[in-house]
């Protein structure tokens, strides 16, 4: 559900709003509120988030967060878009950039899009909503995106500049292409 247009907001004025309303996205002046999340996707979603962190430590390929919100800023230092994925990675080269540009880098949401979004389709969610957020992650560049469907147990997987997209199911394995080279998940096991 959206709720009306709101004009413009500072980084600093998204974060007192996050703060006091809770969850929400925010795309282009619309607040889109986050749902609750029910246990079966929060157990997938924590499978998943598992999986993940455990290669990437072992590999020191970069850090997976759970529910956390990124912003993209236009040119007049507004923000434009917030997105609250269900998981979001952030390739260790791309971590020592933030660092490295902005000291305060833990005080904030993430500045600028991350490496990998994982949404978990709920029973809440419109498909056409997923879609349109995949298309602006895309748009905002985003460099791999998994979308998980728990009631059809499939995972499909959405990268830049292609308009086709790979719809895996239980029998296949996720894999995490150029951004988690040689990570691999048999979807089973994800939908066990």
């Amino acid at each position: 559900m959206e709720s009306a247009s709101t004009a413009t907001l500072t980084l600093e004025g998204f974060m007192q709003r996050y703060s006091d309303e809770g969850p929400f996205e925010w795309i282009n002046g619309v607040v889109i509120p986050v749902q609750p999340v029910v246990l079966g996707i929060a157990h997938i979603r924590g499978c998943l988030f598992r999986k993940l962190a455990d290669f990437a430590d072992i590999h020191g390929f970069g850090e997976v967060y759970g529910p956390c919100p990124f912003v993209l800023l236009d040119d007049q230092q507004y923000v434009k878009r917030s997105y609250r994925p269900d998981i979001l990675f952030i390739t260790s080269s791309h971590l020592q950039e933030i660092m490295n540009h902005d000291p305060d880098w833990g005080n904030k949401p993430l500045i600028g899009p991350p490496d990998l979004v994982v949404e978990v389709v709920s029973p809440t969610d419109l498909m056409t909503h997923v879609n349109r957020k995949v298309h602006l992650y895309l748009e905002d560049g985003v460099q791999l995106i998994w979308v998980v469907e728990p009631d059809a147990k499939s995972v499909s997987i959405y990268t830049p500049n292609t308009k086709q997209f790979t719809r895996l199911t239980i029998e296949d394995t996720l894999s995490g292409g150029d951004i988690l080279p040689n990570f691999a998940l048999p979807l089973e096991q994800l939908f066990e």
